[in-house]
């Protein structure tokens, strides 16, 4: 443990590292914050991050971060839970709720709970009507090095009340350590994605990937000039037991493979980068419930009721193969 700053309140913030099963990493008590990845043998951070505080206290970005209550956008900041319409905090162009608002889980100090050598677990509780939810909610996020050079990244959260409980590690992938990851190639085992209108809010409809510039269903390098990718990518209709979603492939030989039990994941092509970052440093691969969920009854449910206890379960595997 190292102290890494202290924050616009005066909070100390601390920096924790991890090792095992080839694997280095770096999480900050700042947002949970996955500061850097390194797969040993390699001189270079398979995720974005900086080195001191500052940065990401500026950052609009969510660089490493876990964003939630609710991750990702909810048309206007409204939606119904348990038959009662909720304001929540609009900070997404003045209109919509982003990644759980202005101050969400991205944005408060974690408390540590447990740290071993290749184990990190972090507690943080936001309070009946924090950001406009409702209830209590209580969540741990556990960081874990597994074998084979794998990152576990789990979610546990219950709620006093009736509320929306969908959270997303938010890292920016660049497995060439530099550069663009205009280069990289990406596999989704996904048939349909959701489309977006001008603000980035689903348009309510489903849509095939098939003769589209979101068809990823092989893996194939990713085309910025023919679409800008802010987007849900449906893997499944409701959370589901452990399994493979996605594949990047670097130019350098390093690949990572992506399960999860969540029903979406958007990609995000870091167009909107920060912190001297340029457009495409990396790329975000975002597993959680879609996007807007509780304003379409078609879309996977993010509601979590009190005796509930919400769980979401990530693995990232990494591999290197010198080209």
């Amino acid at each position: 443990m190292q102290s890494f700053g202290v924050n616009s309140e005066g909070k100390a913030i601390y920096r924790f590292e991890l090792s095992g099963g080839g694997l280095t990493a770096h999480v900050l008590t700042w947002g949970g914050v996955l500061q850097d990845l390194h797969l040993d043998g390699l001189p270079y951070s398979l995720v974005l991050g900086f080195a001191d505080l500052n940065r990401y206290l500026n950052s609009q970005a969510y660089i490493g971060g876990n964003v939630g209550r609710f991750a990702n956008r909810i048309a206007q900041g409204r939606a119904k839970i348990a038959g009662q319409m909720y304001q929540f905090d609009r900070n997404f162009l003045g209109k919509h709720l982003l990644h759980g608002g202005s101050r969400g889980t991205d944005r408060q100090v974690w408390t540590v709970i447990a740290h071993t050598q290749s184990s990190l677990s972090l507690e943080l509780s936001l309070a009946d009507g924090q950001m406009g939810f409702p209830g209590e909610l209580t969540v741990i996020l556990h960081y874990r090095l597994l074998a084979t050079a794998t990152l576990e990244v789990e979610f546990t959260a219950t709620t006093t009340a009736p509320t929306l409980c969908n959270f997303a590690h938010h890292s920016y992938f660049n497995l060439d350590g530099a550069g663009s990851i205009q280069n990289h190639q990406l596999q989704i085992h996904a048939d349909y994605y959701l489309p977006v209108d001008a603000e980035a809010i689903p348009t309510g409809e489903i849509a095939t990937v098939d003769k589209t510039a979101f068809d990823f269903r092989k893996l194939q390098p990713i085309h910025w000039q023919q679409s800008q990718y802010d987007h849900n990518f449906c893997t499944a209709s409701v959370r589901q037991m452990l399994r493979p979603v996605a594949y990047l492939q670097g130019q350098t030989g390093v690949s990572m493979r992506l399960v999860t039990t969540e029903p979406g994941l958007q990609l995000y092509d870091g167009q909107y980068l920060d912190g001297g970052y340029a457009a495409h440093a990396g790329l975000a691969l975002e597993p959680q419930v879609w996007p807007d969920a509780p304003n379409h009854a078609h879309f996977p449910s993010a509601e979590l009721e009190p005796g509930q206890v919400y769980r979401q379960l990530t693995q990232y595997s990494f591999s290197y193969r010198p080209v």
